[in-house]
């Protein structure tokens, strides 16, 4: 299923503790990332418009085709290891899945009470389709069909409370070797971080390793409670898998 390099197609929605991840791996010594690398495909097939979209579109292919051949491609051969940070919600019925048989693919969760809140601070609406949770759900079931086997799953919660411990175990479960670089970072900017990074990253660059586990989960406001429940049960369903 991996050849070399192994390539890591890690699946979050949105607000979902992914661009850490990402930093955790970008910190390994012998890592190439790549950041949400269907983005402006995902704008150019909904005609959405989001922060810094002509940014996002003049920094990246919007040819999913194009996207696909650089995810399977070559890299740099000093990395051993391709980390792909994907949203799910980018993946519209456009964009193939079939390349998703090249990688590892990894599902990172996080729970939609935190979910909502966190991404209602930042965007006006929210959906269930917005913060990804269906299609995280779709992928996962792709992804089981391509592997012959339930993916991978792991929770942003658990990372947070015992990081180590985690990520160990997430390394050993990808047979790569543990790196304890992958505990912290330097704070600011990274080469592979997207366009939209000035709007989305301040938390992150401001960052040097994982921060504290969370507190209790917060209340869903009315409002969301719709989504919140339909999220829950998707939610619910890929926990069964995690680490």
């Amino acid at each position: 299923m991996t050849g070399s390099p192994l390539r890591i197609a890690m699946w979050s929605g949105p607000r979902n503790m992914s661009t850490t991840m990402m930093r955790s791996f970008g910190a390994r010594s012998d890592c190439e990332c790549v950041d949400e690398p269907f983005y402006a495909a995902y704008l150019k097939a909904t005609g959405l418009q989001h922060p810094m979209s002509e940014e996002i579109f003049a920094s990246q292919s919007s040819v999913p085709d194009q996207v696909i051949v650089d995810l399977t491609g070559p890299i740099d051969p000093a990395s051993n290891v391709f980390y792909q940070k994907h949203m799910t919600h980018h993946m519209v019925d456009e964009i193939p899945r079939d390349w998703m048989a090249a990688c590892r693919n990894v599902f990172l969760i996080r729970h939609p009470a935190r979910v909502i809140l966190s991404y209602a601070r930042k965007m006006e609406t929210v959906s269930l389709e917005a913060i990804g949770f269906p299609q995280q759900l779709s992928l996962f079931e792709r992804a089981a069909e391509l592997e012959g086997q339930a993916p991978l799953v792991i929770d942003s919660t658990d990372i947070l409370k015992a990081p180590e411990m985690k990520l160990k175990a997430l390394c050993a479960a990808l047979n790569i070797e543990w790196q304890p670089d992958m505990l912290a970072w330097s704070a600011g900017p990274k080469s592979e971080d997207g366009a939209w990074a000035p709007h989305w990253y301040d938390v992150v660059w401001n960052s040097t390793g994982f921060a504290d586990a969370p507190a209790e989960l917060p209340d869903v406001p009315e409002t969301y409670q719709a989504i919140y429940e339909d999220a829950l049960t998707i939610y619910d369903t890929l926990a069964a898998h995690r680490l």
